[in-house]
């Protein structure tokens, strides 16, 4: 097998491949891509290529929607830089309730007696505490889940707000968390307000002057999830007036960089050596699995499918939603005198996988036959 790594990728996770694969940023004509940031939005993908791993939550600079058409898997590491991204965000819940930040820079253009000067200047940068104060979570996933946590620990009052919280998230959420039903809620009671939503067309400028005009006055709102949730025009208006008191971003825009009420930092959530060697040990683990083995987790475009292997062979599946596929698939092996051991097809909105396990040997027309059942993208025999 041949990886290709867009990035600079932590050898404790290039290390996971097996000895056999070629792994490298001149690799040609991959199987598989390692990436981190690297843009490959406009970026021509060989025949070959069958999986794309991000070693990271966010695949904004991946084309999924022309992988999944192609059959091109597309995974991401969600929950493996989370605590780093966490600490940060606590960082930040400090650093927009004090005037740490400017106090520092502040001392910075003192000369001479420092002592008197400290003293007469340091009332200026006096802030508040977060104790007792109500965080407001949006988004109550990895991240979101973690912060919510820490927050009550640290005696802040939360209310969180998810409408795809998992069965598996709720029981990691600590019982003195309120769950808001609506968005509004959240707005009109938190003193504090920190975002955790993937980037999508409704998240887009989730912030923004309607719904900031629903928030308390002096509000504080941290950032560390993705750019695009805030309309940086309207929260400039919002800065200027006082309606919200500071912003904290890991997401620097020229519209916001300068003025005095912001903290930007240069994304920064997951840049720690743990974060790093997590996120490219699990991206490596994905791609590993899928190639030997043709399971699929944590993939965002083909649902999770992850069977115990059986049989003489496995084939893989990766096809539209549509009826008549399986039936098709059944047909082709039967009619080929293949015996199938073990099946499972799950689907995601539009697409599906299906994993095959057969006994004996495959005839040597029967890839190209399923190949050519109606929905069918790509077929792949293990």
């Amino acid at each position: 097998m041949r990886i290709q790594l867009k990035n600079k990728i932590a050898a404790v996770g290039t290390a996971r491949f097996p000895a056999t694969y070629e792994v490298g940023d001149a690799v040609e004509r991959p199987d598989a891509i390692l990436v981190r940031s690297a843009d490959l939005l406009q970026a021509s993908f060989n025949p070959e290529l069958i999986a794309i791993a991000r070693a990271g939550a966010g695949v904004n600079n991946i084309p999924v929607q022309e992988c999944t058409k192609k059959g091109i898997v597309v995974f991401n590491t969600p929950g493996a830089n989370a605590n780093g991204v966490k600490e940060l965000v606590l960082c930040a819940l400090v650093l927009v309730s004090r005037g740490i930040l400017q106090g520092s820079r502040w001392l910075e253009g003192l000369t001479g007696d420092l002592a008197p000067q400290v003293e007469s200047g340091k009332k200026q940068f006096a802030g508040t505490e977060i104790k007792g104060k109500t965080l407001g979570v949006i988004g109550l996933g990895a991240i979101g889940g973690m912060v919510a946590n820490d927050a009550v620990h640290l005696g802040m009052d939360v209310i969180g707000f998810d409408p795809f919280l998992s069965v598996d998230g709720a029981w990691n959420l600590s019982r003195h968390i309120h769950h808001a039903n609506r968005l509004e809620e959240v707005f009109a009671q938190a003193d504090y307000l920190t975002l955790h939503v993937p980037s999508t067309p409704e998240t887009r400028h989730l912030i923004n002057a309607e719904t900031i005009a629903q928030m308390k006055d002096g509000v504080r709102i941290l950032n560390f999830a993705r750019g695009d949730l805030v309309c940086d025009e309207d929260l400039k208006e919002a800065l200027l007036s006082g309606k919200v008191a500071a912003y904290a971003t890991d997401f620097p825009s020229e519209t916001l960089l300068g003025l005095p009420q912001v903290i930007a930092v240069p994304h920064l959530g997951a840049s720690t050596d743990v974060s790093e060697d997590n996120c490219a040990v699990m991206a490596a683990d994905e791609l590993t699995d899928y190639l030997e083995n043709g399971n699929i987790r944590n993939s965002v475009n083909y649902p999770s499918v992850h069977m115990p292997r059986s049989g003489d062979s496995r084939i893989c599946i990766l096809n539209e939603n549509i009826p008549d596929v399986i039936s098709g698939i059944s047909s082709v092996l039967s009619a080929s005198g293949v015996n199938i051991e073990n099946m499972t097809n799950k689907s995601r909105a539009d697409v599906a996988y299906t994993v095959v396990d057969c006994s004996g040997a495959l005839p040597e027309d029967t890839v190209a036959q399923l190949e050519r059942i109606r929905g069918v993208r790509r077929v792949r025999v293990i």
